[in-house]
């Protein structure tokens, strides 16, 4: 796994089952440019290879999580054509899209503030765990821009109602405004922010990997598809996974009154 330490805008470590990636930026609070994208799109899109990976984690060095896009970047995206916008653009969606329906669990270490982008990256996770001293913000219409690239994925963790509130204003949020608009999972204070994050993967690794890996397909084809079509698919999905390795092992297991075997011995 030497390949994963070839990076210039994060660092990435494996410790047991566990794969820990931290935007490493952070005398610019970890702002996007076009090489920190295209990075974690690589490191994300290798990781899903890795079947000894169960859960990744993703965070920022430094006081916060992702500042949206980096200043230098964006003088030199104002002076591209329509061509490299989109180019540019689409570079971003693809990356949320890839974290969005990754077959590993995604845990947002939300160390400190995210505004913009770095909003869009926590909301592509599935487990978001927040300092209480960090702020929210989706300021591009006060740069005369929007949120585009990031709007379907914030949108499906707090909705239209409080979506159009925060993309209209631009306005930032605290902690314990992101937890009761459904922004975040979990608030706590920053020094118990790492016990947080390893309770929740603690519950992970004792879960069937296949069975995680389809039920982040099951939510993503309940949100997306009609109730006939969710239906025939929900239909099969419970009897391939009834009859598979793994299905057979954990209802054995259950039956049988022991761990089945992918839990994490303590």
């Amino acid at each position: 796994m030497n390949f994963y330490n070839d990076y210039q805008t994060i660092e990435v470590q494996i410790q047991g089952n566990v794969s820990t990636i931290r935007l490493n930026r952070p005398d610019v609070h970890n702002a996007f440019n076009n090489i920190l994208i295209y990075e974690l799109y690589d490191i994300f899109d290798k990781l899903k290879a890795e079947n000894d990976i169960r859960v990744i984690v993703i965070t920022g060095n430094g006081k916060s999580f992702c500042a949206g896009a980096d200043l230098k970047w964006m003088k030199s995206v104002k002076d591209y054509s329509y061509e490299q916008n989109y180019e540019e653009s689409l570079k971003l969606a693809e990356l949320m899209y890839l974290i969005f329906t990754h077959p590993k669990p995604v845990i947002a270490r939300i160390n400190g503030s995210a505004i913009g982008g770095g909003v869009g990256l926590m909301s592509v996770c599935d487990i978001l765990i927040a300092a209480d001293h960090s702020m929210f913000g989706l300021s591009e219409v006060r740069l005369g821009l929007v949120p585009a690239a990031i709007a379907p994925f914030v949108m499906s963790r707090i909705g239209q109602v409080h979506a159009r509130e925060l993309f209209i204003t631009g306005e930032r949020i605290t902690a314990r405004k992101a937890l009761d608009i459904g922004l975040v999972n979990k608030v706590v204070p920053y020094s118990d922010i790492d016990k947080a994050v390893s309770e929740k993967i603690s519950f992970i690794v004792n879960n069937g990997p296949e069975a995680i890996k389809s039920v982040k397909e099951l939510i993503f084809h309940c949100s997306e598809g009609t109730f006939p079509e969710i239906t025939e698919y929900t239909a099969k999905l419970i009897a391939g996974l009834r009859i598979s390795k793994e299905g057979q092992e954990g209802m054995s297991a259950f039956l049988e009154k022991r761990p089945p075997s992918w839990a994490v011995k303590k």
